[in-house]
């Protein structure tokens, strides 16, 4: 798994370079603040050691401790639905934190298309594949390519990623690929059956990729999207090659729902099917949105008194949301601190000060924590569209800058290219085509560093979108 993997010895880059800031360091307190209880243990049983790489030794596990020895039998595989991690229940999630006092956002999607692969034993085994795509400080930071398969007794196996690192928008790296049957073996993520002490290897390639848990606590509430969340279990991993130990949170119906280690911290902020609502869209959720938009073009246009009156609306909007509603609290802090962003102060050249550029990349903000709280009330092929659009509007105005960071540029278009991959399928073929076509271009634009390409090519893009009609989701 990914999650600030260090592969022995090299902790992956650090995109540094700053842009958005949507989620700060407070949120760290507010989740930490969140209580557990109910049953829990520990286990101190005698340990082994591993070598790792440089001759230094780091303790393991037991044998006698290990859930994950049996060879698993494969019959019914893409149906994952392991309380503890449902990947097939998971078709979307928002997880939000702290990456190094940077603000964190990370994307969770349950891709439509199966995979099958060989084992060494000939066993041939249909794989669920998720998208995770990590953001830091609002760069994307890593993508991952996740494959999963649950066994015959209800065991959830991890069989591999392709992963990659992102810097300036472009792969710098693509370390901690690995993939079940042709670098090794899978491992165990989730067993069906948890219980204190149990111990199971996520990834186990000695001297490739390696994580060790052992279960040191079950039946836990914790604090969720939506309330309390009974039922969880807390894991402990050990980071073998780093010598360091992180602890785990994992949540019937969201599968992992808490980690960090030290001032790092990754906290489910929702996830779909398990916090969708009933009914449409509320209409004061819809006004933000649709203010935030409003913004966008009234900011072009320097019609101050347009844009300033739709912000009134949108901030009158969302405190009548939340009289009316429960609002998952991380998206309540992320919205919060957008909207704060967008009416702008001294450190935000923002809506107050008039600056077009800096208003017009603050309201893309607030849409994406809008699309995120919508995400509760539709399919996630309708957010990632809206999604899609952000992006396309933030090439615009990024590229259109005087002073073009063409590394945000790329990433740009780097987020449009893996979003689009989410919906893709509900197009059908020729306009599917169209899109990629501009996509290619797009591509081609930001890779030569062509800046007003990549502008002129976005607003093309967001031409053609309205014409094009989804077949399904």
């Amino acid at each position: 798994m990914r999650r600030r993997r260090e592969i022995y010895g090299h902790e992956r880059g650090r995109t540094r370079r700053h842009r958005r800031t949507v989620l700060g360091g407070c949120v760290a307190a507010a989740l930490v603040a969140g209580s557990c209880s109910s049953d829990q243990g520990s286990n101190s049983a005698s340990s082994s050691t591993t070598t790792a790489p440089g001759d230094t030794t780091q303790p393991t596990a037991p044998e006698s401790q290990r859930v994950d020895l049996a060879e698993p039998s494969f019959s019914d595989p893409s149906e994952v639905h392991n309380p503890w991690f449902p990947i097939s229940d998971l078709h979307s999630a928002v997880i939000l934190g702290n990456e190094e006092g940077d603000p964190l956002r990370i994307e969770t999607t349950l891709l439509p298309e199966h995979e099958t692969v060989e084992l060494s034993n000939g066993e041939r085994v249909e794989l669920l594949i998720s998208q995770f795509v990590g953001y830091v400080d609002g760069r994307i930071h890593e993508v991952a390519i996740d494959r999963y398969a649950q066994d015959d007794v209800g065991n959830v196996w991890y069989f591999g990623e392709d992963v990659y690192n992102y810097e300036d928008g472009v792969v710098a790296d693509t370390e901690g690929t690995w993939l079940a049957g042709r670098d090794g073996p899978p491992g165990m993520i989730m067993p069906a059956d948890p219980q204190v002490g149990d111990v199971h290897r996520p990834e186990n390639i000695p001297g490739f990729v390696f994580e060790e848990v052992l279960i040191k606590s079950v039946n836990q509430t914790v604090e969720g999207p939506r309330g309390p969340v009974t039922g969880a279990i807390v894991g402990t991993e050990n980071h073998l090659m780093e010598g360091h130990y992180e602890d785990k949170t994992f949540g019937p119906g969201y599968g992992e729902f808490r980690s960090g280690v030290g001032g790092n911290l990754e906290a489910m902020a929702l996830a779909v099917p398990t916090d969708a609502l009933p009914g449409g869209v509320p209409t004061d959720l819809q006004t933000v949105f649709t203010g935030a938009s409003d913004i966008f073009e009234d900011a072009a246009s320097g019609d101050w008194t347009a844009a300033i009156r739709s912000f009134t609306a949108m901030r009158a909007a969302w405190s009548a949301h939340q009289r009316g509603a429960h609002v998952p609290p991380l998206l309540k802090i992320q919205m919060d601190r957008s909207l704060d962003a967008l009416a702008g102060d001294d450190m935000v050249p923002a809506l107050d000060a008039r600056n077009a550029e800096g208003t017009r990349s603050a309201a893309l903000d607030v849409a994406q924590a809008a699309l995120d709280l919508e995400l509760q009330y539709r399919p996630p092929t309708d957010i990632d569209l809206g999604r899609f659009n952000v992006w396309a509007e933030a090439a615009v105005v990024d590229a259109s800058s005087d002073e073009a960071d063409t590394g945000l540029v790329a990433g740009d278009v780097t987020s449009l290219e893996w979003t689009w991959d989410r919906i893709a399928h509900t197009f059908d073929k020729a306009d599917a085509s169209e899109v990629e076509a501009q996509l290619k271009d797009l591509r081609s634009a930001a890779d030569d560093e062509e800046t007003d390409a990549v502008a002129t090519g976005a607003a093309a893009l967001l031409e053609t979108l309205p014409e094009l009609s989804q077949t399904g989701t």
